[in-house]
């Protein structure tokens, strides 16, 4: 039950970019499209449950042993890199088309603050709020439904820029301007899910 908790948590009441504002640079800029959106959610998917397994393991096995918790920043950063230089590469293989689409936001996921923040949150065990020991499993747990959450932010957000193009929108707010109004509302109505939790 803790982790279903987890979960709806993670995905709808503390969602990381509509109530913990991490990861705003991908939100707003791989926005624009459902496919490119989709692409993105599913790239930060498995660089966040990776990130997260490989980051957690390094805290525990070496960072705190050693004393080097003061290293954890840098040490998540450039384990993050890593990881995304190898999704980049497979990207490329697998999914020319894809890549094209997600263009300089790509290599942009290495300094995304989403990932870094969840990273450091399971490394510290932050994250859970009820009454589970925090560790492994459900650090894992709560990185997938964070990244779920983040997915599902940004591909909601894009199928409304979508038709915010169709739009007669009057000039003044056209692009950003009407863009961030529409994410005002939709953290608004994620807030609505506090109740659940």
């Amino acid at each position: 039950m803790e982790y279903i908790l987890i979960v709806i948590s993670a995905i709808f009441v503390n969602n990381v970019v509509l109530s913990q504002f991490l990861g705003i640079c991908p939100f707003l800029g791989v926005s624009k499209k459902v496919s490119t959106a989709a692409g993105m959610g599913a790239a930060v998917t498995f660089v966040l449950t990776l990130a997260t397994i490989v980051t957690y393991l390094v805290q525990k096995c070496i960072l705190e042993p050693f004393d080097l918790k003061y290293l954890q920043t840098i040490a998540f950063i450039l384990i993050i890199a890593a990881l995304v230089q190898m999704v980049e590469i497979i990207l490329k293989k697998v999914s020319p088309s894809l890549y094209q689409a997600l263009g300089v936001f790509l290599p942009l996921i290495t300094t995304n603050c989403c990932i870094l923040g969840v990273a450091i949150m399971v490394g510290d065990g932050t994250y859970s709020t009820f009454g589970i020991e925090p560790g492994l499993l459900s650090g894992v747990v709560y990185a997938i439904a964070t990244a779920i959450g983040f997915a599902l932010a940004l591909v909601i957000f894009a199928g409304v820029r979508e038709h915010l193009e169709l739009m007669d929108v009057p000039e003044g707010m056209k692009g950003m301007p009407i863009a961030l109004i529409v994410a005002g509302i939709m953290a608004l109505a994620f807030i609505g899910f506090s109740g659940l939790v």
